[in-house]
């Protein structure tokens, strides 16, 4: 247990990193009763939900089965890699980047490798990755930055989604365009296996869950009352789930919150951030995210910004550009080490030149 609590450890940078600067912080300000107030608890309810409904929906094989029923309908290489890029863009906008991404990318490699798209495969990947990252950037939900900004900013959803629509509808744009331009209608059969038979009671029960979340992000469920609901459903239904979720990430918010509420209190420090910030909130975030990612960017300087609308655009295109500009990316990456070693290099040099392009023409929007 203890060497796997290690590995888990040192195979999250970015928690280790957040734990560090959080018990740093507790030596400037002495850990005291007001730490609850550094905390935001509903955004970390909506997460822990949010990730014990997709495992179930995961385990009921729903996501695969939706991707191979699409697939099933086209017969083109354009048709295909349509398919694949739009799957990680709209699913995201619901499931988030991550979740799309692990879903879709090996199921992507394996589709690829059926229709003899090898050649493609780099620039194939790197557009489902980068539609995973723009796809999340259109709902509160699609995203951790989208959730913790969207409690912060005051935003109703409709707010929400007028604020992020354009560019999401431009990042579509993109994507279609990069699709066309590479991509042929050549004629291509591909045989998947049968997708596996839906339990459709389970499916509805873990649907009817995530419309509570969806419900709690609008205001009209408390936060505690989907706590309570969601574990103690899941805890009587299907315990296993609880093992299965990504507890690295609550972590990394809970330090981040730690650090982030003892820094603002030094308060020469905070001038001088949001001095620095006036005005440059979008700039700042979106390149800020290139050295640490989007989440911990959108973490740190939502203490210092005045404009949280700017910090959710700024986080969200920054997520495009480095590799480690949004943590998502490297699961593509993942699977491409595994599957395709000897295209790392080649992918690396795709992944960086197309993320840079979407980068700035988002931007100069």
């Amino acid at each position: 247990m203890y060497q796997k609590i290690i590995h888990a450890l040192k195979s999250d940078v970015v928690l280790i990193v957040s734990m560090c600067l959080a018990v740093l912080s507790c030596f400037i300000v002495p850990p005291d009763a007001g730490y609850l107030d550094y905390i935001d608890f509903h955004t970390l309810i909506i997460l822990f939900c949010l990730m014990l409904i997709v495992e179930g929906l995961k385990e009921q094989n729903f996501l695969q089965s939706i991707g191979s029923r699409i697939l099933k309908k086209v017969c083109t290489e354009r048709g295909i890699a349509l398919a694949l890029v739009f799957l990680c863009f709209f699913s995201s906008m619901l499931i988030t980047n991550d979740v799309a991404l692990i879903t879709f990318v090996p199921f992507g490699l394996m589709v690829l490798g059926m229709a003899g798209m090898e050649s493609r495969l780099c620039y194939a990947v790197t557009l489902m990755t980068i539609a995973g990252n723009l796809g999340s950037m259109f709902t509160p939900i699609g995203n951790p930055q989208n959730l913790y900004l969207y409690s912060l900013s005051g935003l109703d959803i409709q707010g929400f989604l007028r604020l992020t629509g354009p560019y999401t509808a431009a990042a579509g744009i993109l994507l279609a365009v990069c699709v066309f331009t590479v991509f042929r209608q050549a004629k291509l059969s591909v045989r998947l296996d049968a997708p596996v038979p839906l339990n459709l009671p389970e499916v509805w029960f873990y649907m009817a869950l995530f419309a509570a979340c969806i419900l709690t992000v609008a205001g009209f469920i408390p936060h505690l009352l989907l706590f309570t609901a969601v574990s103690g459903l899941l805890l009587l239904r299907n315990r296993r789930l609880f093992v299965r979720i990504d507890y690295s990430l609550l972590l990394t918010f809970l330090f981040f919150f730690i650090f982030v509420g003892n820094i603002k209190q030094i308060e020469e420090l905070r001038q001088l951030i949001v001095s620095f910030l006036a005005g440059r909130d979008r700039l700042f975030s979106a390149a800020l995210s290139q050295i640490i990612s989007n989440v911990p960017a959108a973490m740190l300087l939502s203490g210092y910004s005045d404009n949280i609308n700017e910090l959710i655009i700024g986080t969200n295109i920054g997520g495009l550009g480095t590799l480690i500009a949004s943590m998502a990316s490297l699961i593509s990456y993942k699977q491409i080490s595994i599957h395709y070693p000897l295209l790392k290099k080649k992918y690396f040099a795709t992944f960086t030149v197309l993320n840079l392009a979407f980068l700035v023409i988002l931007y100069i929007l």
